[in-house]
């Protein structure tokens, strides 16, 4: 388990328990309100923000805690292992881990210093824009379009699954600013309050999930000021994406090892007391060695993410060996989850039942982030 993982530390340590704390407190008891209504209310959002827990990797300076993505890592993990994977822990690495550090990693330092601190004070709901109908992985076949007419952009376009879709009040959209291929792609910040042409559609129905929000965005002529190029200069946007895929892969490949140590203790407490012809389902041979097999499973999960993070903390982490993280555990965990959830048998199926939300919000983790087959191709270029 993660309380013997090389790369926490102390101050991890205790970040660790305190985190648990404040979801016990916090957030557990207005989760099952998240479920129904498809998303995050902003007064959870402000008490993670007043208890030091968005934008914790991002320096002092800028608002954010000061911390490594050590510290995110623990934040996700904790998120996870409570319950929380298809809800918060969505909805927080997207703004905290990813939006953030898009930021702070290329913004101009007006950029930074206006957009982070109202980030980590959640005055500031962050979202990135990639997928379009008709484009998920192939970002070089990107149509949303920025145009420059003096001091603003003229931004038209569609995006589609698109997390924190509804909340999000800071969006930044991949769109074209120059010629077709991914030289010609750019990030531009769309501050949405008083953006005319921006809509909201659908929130939409997912498999899993059910505790965050995921959306149909349109811009229709949107005016954006040229200040909010990330970076101030065009056509950065496809390598910014590329450099920063390896810490969001690899945050997905720790996500999916969290639902996994999640299914197998509460597999292993339900056969315990669960009882099948007058014993515990435990007795079973066949129960023993579907657990034996999925604790293995996910042992030998943590140990490909534990050294990833290792690596990841030195600067070291490179970007086939993230892919190989989220393939393995993303694909991995989905078995696990799927062999633990047969030994609830018709309560399995019930979405009462945690194992059954985790079965459904394992689903997606193939899928986003990019696909396993996406992954498999990275690799292989590697060979």
């Amino acid at each position: 388990m993660s309380e013997s993982s090389p790369w926490i530390d102390e101050e991890l340590s205790l970040l660790q328990d305190g985190v648990r704390r404040f979801i016990e407190r916090e957030l557990l008891p207005v989760a099952p309100a998240w479920e129904h209504d498809h998303r995050v209310d902003l007064g959870s959002w402000k008490k993670a923000a007043e208890a030091g827990l968005l934008c914790a990797a991002i320096p002092q300076t800028y608002g954010g805690g000061g911390g490594t993505l050590g510290h995110e890592a623990i934040i996700q993990q904790e998120l996870v292992r409570a319950g929380l994977g298809g809800s918060f822990a969505i909805c927080h690495g997207l703004h905290s881990t990813i939006v953030a550090h898009y930021i702070h990693a290329y913004g101009t330092e007006e950029q930074k210093r206006r957009w982070l601190p109202a980030m980590a004070r959640a005055e500031l709901i962050g979202a990135i824009a990639m997928t379009e109908p008709g484009t998920g992985s192939d970002l070089q076949a990107i149509r949303t379009t920025a145009k420059r007419e003096g001091d603003h952009y003229r931004l038209d376009g569609q995006k589609t699954f698109i997390s924190n879709g509804q909340s999000a009040t800071l969006i930044l959209v991949v769109t074209r600013t120059g010629d077709a291929g991914a030289g010609g792609l750019s990030l531009l910040a769309v501050e949405t309050d008083g953006a005319e042409g921006f809509r909201r559609g659908r929130n939409l129905e997912k498999l899993g999930m059910h505790g965050q929000d995921t959306s149909e965005l349109f811009f229709d002529d949107v005016r954006v000021s040229v200040g909010n190029l990330l970076g101030g200069e065009e056509g950065k946007g496809f390598v910014q994406l590329m450099q920063q895929l390896a810490w969001e892969r690899l945050s997905i490949a720790l996500m999916a090892t969290a639902s996994m140590e999640r299914a197998v203790k509460l597999t292993t407490e339900y056969v315990r007391e669960r009882k099948v012809f007058g014993k515990p389902l435990i007795d079973f041979q066949n129960t023993q060695f579907v657990l034996a097999d999925a604790k293995t499973q996910m042992t030998v999960g943590r140990s490909f993410v534990d050294s990833m993070m290792v690596k990841l903390l030195a600067k070291q982490l490179d970007p086939t060996t993230a892919a190989m993280g989220k393939l393995w555990c993303s694909e991995t965990a989905f078995k696990v989850i799927d062999a633990c959830q047969q030994l609830f048998g018709g309560y399995g199926y019930m979405t009462e039942y945690p194992i059954a939300r985790l079965f459904a919000d394992a689903r997606v983790t193939r899928v986003y982030g990019g696909a396993s087959e996406i992954m498999k191709l990275i690799i292989s270029r590697d060979l």
